[in-house]
């Protein structure tokens, strides 16, 4: 986590002084005669997000009370935690939801009718997802 959060202050830093570098560089140039404005603010907001993400990540390390297995280079592969959580190996759920995303993102991009058949495979997908533990064979 130390490595992660010192590449997210890394990114932070760079894209403020990207940002700064992109101002003046709009200001002296003698075609635009002035800055833009879109590609300095999202500069800096990308500045802004990285920054976010590096000053969480540095509030979960000092809260975690410990160095994790991965921070440490004498640790072995075993020394993490095995259980990253639980992933159905036969689920079609996650298929059918990136296809209806495709569709609403496609809807957004070539016609907006596109949306009303994605939104509700959407939800569709999501409560199957959710709920594929409920019904059926895998019940519990």
């Amino acid at each position: 986590m130390v490595a992660n959060i010192r590449i997210f202050w890394i990114i932070a830093v760079f894209f403020a002084v990207i940002s700064g570098v992109y101002a003046v560089w709009g200001i002296f140039d003698p075609i635009q005669q002035g800055v833009e404005w879109a590609g300095t603010i999202a500069l800096g907001l990308v500045a802004g997000l990285a920054g976010l993400i590096a000053f969480y990540l540095g509030l979960v390390h000092r809260n975690q009370g410990g160095v994790l297995p991965e921070d440490r280079p004498d640790a072995n592969i075993d020394d993490g935690d095995p259980e990253l959580g639980h992933f159905s190996p036969w689920s079609w759920w996650p298929i059918l939801l990136a296809g209806s995303a495709g569709l609403v993102l496609l809807g957004l991009a070539v016609g907006f009718w596109i949306c009303y058949i994605g939104a509700p495979l959407i939800a569709v997908a999501l409560v199957g997802w959710v709920y594929e533990y409920y019904r059926g064979y895998f019940a519990r």
